[in-house]
């Protein structure tokens, strides 16, 4: 038997962070666990796109949190060798006529109403930012210059990093089996290493969130879904580093798409992926079918890229919410249990500012930002935080 203070189950980005700010807070005895290695389930599958386009406006507030720290990240966890492999490339979305577009217009001015700097380019200038690309059909363009996107796997290793030099005994290859629950309030959890005391317990376990439900019996509404990914590649074009990322809200697919590898086009849909009936991040297939579906979608807006090649596709994994956004703080009827999870595709956007406020919960300090919004009981009181954009695509 071994006793900390506060147990953080999950090493990946956002219990990294989790675990780091906990240590940052000045918290006792911390102790970070993982199932295999630190940042190697799905935070390693990430597209890395960072960006505050939310139209949750809770979202919009956790994003821009997060972009302070990821655009000054070495200094954030004074470690001058750590990177966030941040490209400062902007974010340009393009709306047609129609609902989309009367969404896209609220958003940005809510953007705007929290101090981000973002504006209406006409297609003419989303052109000059995305030259190989076309807007002749978009009747509103968005346009946030301090977007980008970053590396979640080397974000994931500096926080875990950094909560080690401050004390934090990071654990990996141990797997959680049960809450331990004393009087109804969690005193600890059951490894496949043994028995380990914890005065509370912040559960960041993604896909595998499921297993609060059958600790606690506490329904725990979230589903695997595992979204396919390309990497396409053009002779003659490129898809280069100091173009921003896109986003396309006329497409089918709702693509988005950014720079990947100086050259290819990193591609996927803003739709709801394949439901997993079982948690698993294993890569699965990308079918022919799909490559060809999204090849049409590409050449229909990037007409240079019709004859695109198959550079290279992988498959991530979302835990997914009903209303595609995350459950965060203590779990209602379980008295030293915090959770996070249900993070839709959005942890690591979010991830340096959720770390920060689960560890205040955690250590029982005031929260800068109110999780409220984000609590289990949205959904059976009916508070869903409902993207205007639909299901699968930006909240």
């Amino acid at each position: 038997m071994e006793t900390c203070d506060v147990l953080v189950i999950g090493a990946g980005v956002v219990g990294s962070s989790v675990a780091f700010h906990l240590a940052q807070l000045g918290a006792g005895r911390v102790t970070l666990l993982e199932r295999r290695q630190v940042g190697a389930g799905t935070t390693a599958q990430s597209s890395g796109i960072l960006r505050t386009h939310y139209s949750v406006p809770q979202n919009v507030e956790l994003a821009r949190r997060s972009w302070a720290v990821f655009e000054d990240f070495a200094a954030y966890v004074d470690d001058p060798q750590a990177s966030a492999g941040l490209v400062r490339s902007g974010y340009l979305i393009a709306a047609p006529p129609g609902p989309k577009r009367a969404a896209l217009q609220a958003a940005l001015a809510q953007q705007a109403a929290f101090g981000i700097p973002v504006h209406i380019v006409s297609a003419t200038e989303a052109a000059r930012l995305l030259p190989i690309a076309r807007f002749d059909e978009a009747e509103l363009i968005g346009h946030e210059p301090e977007a980008g996107h970053a590396d979640a796997y080397l974000v994931a290793t500096a926080f875990a990093r950094a909560a080690r030099r401050r004390g934090v005994r990071v654990l990996e290859g141990v797997d959680v089996r049960a809450l331990r629950l004393e009087g109804g309030r969690v005193v600890g959890v059951e490894t496949s290493q043994g028995r380990l005391d914890a005065g509370v317990v912040v559960s960041t376990q993604n896909i595998w969130a499921r297993e609060i439900e059958a600790w606690t019996g506490i329904a725990c509404p979230v589903t695997a879904e595992r979204h396919r990914v390309l990497a396409l590649e053009v002779p003659g074009a490129a898809y280069t580093p100091a173009m921003p990322v896109f986003k396309d809200l006329a497409s089918p697919g709702m693509l988005y798409a950014r720079s990947y590898g100086a050259r290819q086009m990193l591609v996927s849909e803003g739709l709801p992926g394949e439901a997993l009936s079982e948690p698993d991040d294993r890569q699965g297939d990308v079918d022919m079918d799909f490559v060809a579906d999204i090849g049409a979608q590409v050449a229909a807006r990037f007409p240079a890229w019709a004859e695109a090649g198959l550079a290279s596709s992988w498959t991530g994994v979302y835990d997914v919410t009903p209303d595609w956004n995350p459950v965060l703080g203590p779990l209602p009827g379980v008295p030293g249990l915090v959770v996070g999870y249900g993070f839709s595709g959005h942890g690591f956007k979010l991830s340096p500012a959720v770390g920060r406020l689960l560890a205040q919960v955690a250590l029982g300090l005031p929260v800068e930002v109110s999780l409220a919004p984000y609590a289990l009981e949205r959904f059976r009181a009916g508070r869903l935080l409902t993207g205007a954009y639909g299901r699968g695509a930006v909240s």
